[in-house]
């Protein structure tokens, strides 16, 4: 297959996502007034707690096996160094660039982050689907691609929230604190001030910061953080990715909805028609 072919093969499932974009954001203009505010949070909350965990459930239900978890041992590693190195580049921008304190954890937190998204929900089945694709059987690259991509979204929702969100709430605690205190200070903008009073030195920035911090109790922090790993891991992402796995682990559980002579296995294909209703939203 030659580059070109390889070209196109690649480009037409982002050209399908982008015209599909676009058309969305069509629909949501004032001038359309199809999609209103609180219709598009409805839908964002029904993909959230409907679509995929449906699409997550059912893909790793029908492909993963108990051996495939302990060989996938590799990517909450993979994922986590992401994180890492990611976090590691925002923290030379925050102290390269010195933004104003309460950015410091929201510009450490998207760059740690990423595109950790549905994205890969999306391309996977149209790359899958597409003619001259290099990744064989369609089906097989579908339900396998489908079951990466379910996996490794859900290790992504654990670290955004058990570590990015952590970064950006703690930030805006700080922040909410200075204020309260009285310790936030603007530029001055009397005209008869002296210049250099117009601009806050970088080192006031960092004693608020600093000052900001001090404020925030180890304990209190640790606490936070247990609670919020404890809603992660009730999300309903993750509740549909840890039962995928409990159903594909589990021999008899797998019997029950796998397979042509499963007694529920109208469980799974209505599962699996609602996830796939996520592909379209």
């Amino acid at each position: 297959m030659g580059f070109l072919e390889l070209l196109e093969v690649a480009s037409m499932p982002i050209v399908q996502v982008l015209l599909i974009s676009v058309l969305g954001a069509f629909l949501a203009t004032d001038y359309c007034s199809l999609l209103s505010a609180d219709t598009r949070r409805s839908v964002n909350k029904l993909v959230f707690v409907v679509f995929t965990p449906c699409i997550m459930f059912a893909n790793l239900a029908e492909t993963v096996t108990l051996q495939d978890i302990i060989s996938w041992w590799f990517m909450p590693i993979n994922v986590g160094i992401t994180f890492l190195v990611g976090g590691i580049l925002g923290w030379l921008v925050v102290k390269l660039l010195n933004p104003k304190p309460q950015l410091h954890g929201l510009i450490i937190a998207t760059c740690a982050s990423g595109n950790m998204g549905n994205l890969m929900l999306i391309l996977v089945p149209a790359i899958c689907d597409e003619e001259g694709s290099p990744f064989g059987n369609r089906s097989v690259c579908r339900s396998i691609g489908l079951s990466y991509a379910s996996f490794s979204m859900a290790l992504g929702g654990f670290y955004i929230w058990t570590y990015s969100y952590q970064l950006v709430r703690s930030s805006a605690t700080q922040f909410r604190a200075l204020e309260a205190a009285g310790l936030v200070k603007s530029p001055n903008k009397d005209i008869d001030s002296d210049p250099h009073a117009l601009l806050l030195k970088p080192h006031q920035n960092q004693d608020l910061e600093i000052q900001g911090k001090q404020k925030v109790s180890t304990r209190t922090y640790i606490k936070d953080l247990l609670h919020q790993i404890l809603e992660e891991l009730f999300a309903p992402p993750t509740i549909g990715a840890i039962l995928g796995f409990v159903f594909g682990a589990t021999n008899w559980l797998r019997n029950l909805i796998i397979g042509e002579n499963a007694p529920l296995r109208v469980i799974q294909d209505s599962v699996k028609l609602l996830g796939y209703e996520l592909i379209f939203f």
